[in-house]
């Protein structure tokens, strides 16, 4: 059984390396060069931090937000703040530098919101955080690990100081939610949530020709896939973890299969986003000696899972080795530390078509081959028939198709319940609640909204789903219904059907509905981003080829269509679209194209960043 708390997971994990001289982490950048952080130098690095904290005034308890790019500073900081038995609040850098006020105006409010007292950053980052920090003000201001040797006659050079050991009660770190309906939250996991998670998921993998599972992960660090059911499952193992930036995966989505090919891991995840993109962006010519027959779980989470991204990466790398069994559907969330349900791992993921009428009108899953029968009426399945000449809503009857994410794992609940809390039964919509041994111990310093979201051990995850022959299909967030006229629809799936679109940013487009002043009711609205080199009258014609698409998968019609240029939509730290933030800003006129990035504006910001990290006290902090 593995150390109860992270903090013993790596002191056994660095003994152990001492004696076998395996374990670590093994970072590569996009030539594929790489650097070994053991389990053992991680220690080490980790108790030299600790003493650079306690020598600035860490006490602990208090919290320490850190923002590091992929790199082994992340990791020195986190497991140092950790040992110096504060906790770690993970935060994202900045990654789209046109939106730089954005960022800083969110940073600021992830910071009140944990109360951190101290900010550690990589210097870059820091030197972009001014306007962070003038707004949130931590007590200690901003450091970089090489500053925290300034309090110590030492330096960082030595062994460090005692190590604070944590108890399984103890928070392990504050992760906040995606925030895609609301404000990110700032989710609080005690050591003993972060545990019985990694040793769920342990039990779960399949090993290796070594004997044990090892992974590639260019997800995010400050991301509950990346951090917890990468990195935290690898250490729990004392195995090695191979690590890719996930600014280089995405100018080089090769990176992650080369990675795969090299290291023969046996896991590696991703957000459905990333299928998608490997498709479209990987040629070739790039995959030569590449062989992935040796990646056995390929799990797919974090955003919806489109069937049709999935079935078009089973075929265009099965030449490569890859066997459709290995893609995963998975369901999780960051109140539950990581994942809560898993689809097969030995059978390729299953789909179902399901009635729509039924299923929005009345929260009924109704498989599509007997709805026919039921209802009698016929399904309208093809693009042509659902978009003829003067089709409407009222003479079709299309299905949608929906990917199970299994069943959930042990130790793991799951009921859906209607608006009034009470279980409904197999077959009906509703919201989807949880119970089980890794949920949050609630919202850090937001009694209100804890209780609104836990009662009595279980958990209302703000998703709409339904259960058929025990698996778990979702049907959207709660708060991202599209109205319109008194019916329901998931804004996920008539984004989907723009995705074959060629001009369509695939993953780049918002449904929303809104009532428009003097109408008499709820009209869809499709925000569009058009894809980098599409023709002008490829754009000109888009917003038509949008409605007729919408009306033949999902038999609705689009009353405004509004083309955006690439990286208009809003999206959370973790890529996820923010629906209700890009529907107000297109409403208040504000949903605008990313601000050009150059020299000369980049200079400007550092600039603009550097006066305002001065007049708020810099990384002296405030007192």
């Amino acid at each position: 059984m593995s150390a109860p708390t992270l903090t013993a997971q790596l002191a056994a994990a660095a003994s152990s390396e001492g004696a076998t001289g395996t374990g670590g982490l093994r970072f590569l950048d996009r030539r594929l060069e790489e650097r070994w952080l053991g389990w053992g130098e991680l220690h080490h690095r980790a108790r030299q931090v600790a003493a650079g904290l306690a020598a600035l005034g860490v006490q602990a308890g208090q919290r320490v937000a850190l923002i590091y790019p992929t790199g082994e500073d992340f990791f020195a900081a986190f497991f140092g703040i950790l040992a110096a038995g504060a906790v770690p609040v993970p935060l994202y850098p900045p990654v789209r530098l046109g939106r730089l006020g954005e960022y800083q105006e969110r940073t600021a409010g992830m910071l009140r919101a944990a109360g951190a007292r101290l900010v550690l950053a990589e210097g870059r980052v820091a030197r972009l955080l001014g306007p962070a920090v003038e707004i949130a003000r931590p007590p200690l201001g901003v450091r970089r690990l090489d500053e925290l040797a300034e309090g110590l006659s030492g330096g960082l050079d030595g062994a460090g100081g005692p190590e604070h050991t944590a108890t399984e009660d103890e928070l392990a770190l504050v992760q906040f939610s995606s925030g895609t309906t609301v404000a990110p939250k700032p989710v609080a996991l005690s050591h003993r949530a972060v545990v019985a998670q990694t040793r769920i998921l342990n039990a779960h993998w399949p090993p290796d020709a070594a004997g044990l599972p090892t992974g590639v992960s260019w997800l995010p660090l400050y991301h509950d896939m990346g951090l917890i059911g990468c990195v935290f499952s690898a250490l729990a193992l004392g195995t090695e973890l191979t690590l890719l930036p996930p600014e280089d995966f995405v100018v080089r989505p090769a990176l992650w299969l080369k990675a795969l090919s090299r290291t023969r891991a046996a896991v590696s995840p991703a957000p459905n986003f990333a299928y998608a993109l490997a498709v479209e962006r990987i040629r070739d010519d790039e995959l030569a000696g590449v062989d992935l027959s040796a990646w056995r779980v390929a799990l797919n989470g974090a955003e919806t899972v489109a069937p049709e991204v999935l079935r078009a990466f089973c075929r265009r790398f099965a030449r490569w080795g890859f066997r459709p069994e290995a893609l995963t559907p998975v369901y999780g969330l960051a109140e539950a530390a990581l994942a809560v349900t898993f689809s097969s791992l030995d059978q390729p993921f299953e789909s179902r078509r399901f009635q729509r009428r039924p299923l929005v009108e009345e929260g009924r899953a109704v498989p599509a081959e007997g709805a026919a029968r039921e209802a009698g009426s016929r399904e309208v399945s093809s693009p042509e028939a659902g978009s003829r000449e003067g089709a409407g809503e009222e003479d079709q009857e299309p299905a949608t198709e929906i990917v199970s994410v299994g069943r959930p794992l042990p130790g793991f609940e799951l009921e859906i319940r209607g608006d009034d809390g009470a279980p409904v039964g197999e077959g009906r919509a509703g919201r989807v609640w949880i119970r089980g041994p890794s949920l949050m111990e609630g919202y850090l310093d937001q009694p209100q909204a804890t209780a609104a979201a836990l009662r009595d051990g279980w958990l209302d995850t703000g998703d709409r789903g339904f259960l058929s022959e025990g698996e778990l299909y979702l049907a959207g967030r709660a708060k991202d219904l599209v109205l319109l006229r008194g019916r329901n629809y998931a804004p996920e799936e008539i984004e989907q059907a723009l995705d074959p679109l060629p001009a369509v940013r695939t993953g780049c487009a918002v449904a929303a509905s809104y009532l428009p002043e003097g109408a008499d009711g709820e009209q869809l609205v499709l925000l569009v981003e058009g894809r980098r080199g599409a023709g002008r009258q490829e754009l000109a014609d888009l917003p038509e080829a949008c409605r007729r698409a919408v009306l033949a998968k999902v038999g609705v019609r689009a009353e405004e269509v509004v083309v955006l240029a690439p990286g208009t939509l809003p999206r959370t730290s973790s890529g996820k679209l923010r629906r209700s933030t890009a529907l107000e800003r297109w409403r208040l006129g504000t949903l605008e194209a990313p601000d050009s990035v150059n020299p000369l504006t980049l200079g400007l910001a550092f600039g603009r960043s550097a006066i305002a990290y001065a007049r708020a006290g810099g990384r002296k902090g405030h007192g």
